[in-house]
């Protein structure tokens, strides 16, 4: 596996650059971010990640190493692939995506090209917990948004445990989001209603 390369940058595109290492010249995928940071001729140090499928062989790289774990990271989600891994990275820093996940802020990761409402909600679903993991992200200041705080000191107040508020509360959101709604626009009246039920279901 191929993690990391020291360069000089040959050339440059919106998407890639060549770097050569040691004579050779690999070709790496970049987010536009990225190639506007580097420069022709210069020395470039790129954390990388190769992704192997059976008709090709692609490096992809990044300038710290939190770019790289995240890029690998959101690749374990379904349907996720390392284009959209990179449209993602793209679209976000590390710390933005772990802030974003742990909000439920579909509308910040929606408006990555070729992600979709439902690519953000499972993004969302399956990552919530892991990517805060990033040294760099410090999860005191990461807040659940006022609407869910207050849900869940109600449900708290009616015998729900925090866990079993947490569930009830995920399970709405899910509900609202697979109908198109967006649950932080709903009162929160209606929210508590529906998280009651769904926690007596449970």
């Amino acid at each position: 596996m191929i993690s990391l390369i020291n360069g000089i940058v040959r050339s440059i595109s919106s998407d890639r650059a060549v770097v050569e290492v040691g004579g050779v010249g690999l070709a790496v995928s970049l987010t536009s971010q990225t190639t506007a940071q580097l420069n022709l001729g210069t020395p470039v140090q790129l954390f990388t990640s190769l992704v192997v499928r059976e008709d090709s062989l692609t490096l992809f790289g990044f300038l710290d190493e939190e770019s790289r774990s995240a890029f690998e990271l959101v690749q374990t989600v379904s349907g996720i692939g390392p284009k959209v891994a990179l449209a993602i990275l793209g679209a976000h820093t590390p710390q933005s995506l772990a802030v974003a996940i742990a909000q439920e802020d579909i509308k910040a990761i929606e408006k990555v090209p070729g992600i979709g409402r439902k690519g953000a909600q499972r993004l969302i679903l399956e990552l919530k917990g892991k990517i805060s993991d990033f040294g760099s992200v410090d999860h005191k200041q990461i807040h659940q948004p006022v609407w869910r705080e207050q849900l869940t000191s109600a449900l708290i107040s009616l015998g729900f445990t925090a866990k079993d508020s947490d569930s009830a509360i995920t399970a709405v959101v899910s509900q609202y989001a697979d109908n198109g709604i967006d649950a932080q626009s709903v009162d929160i009246s209606e929210l508590l209603k529906a998280a009651l039920q769904s926690g007596r279901r449970a």
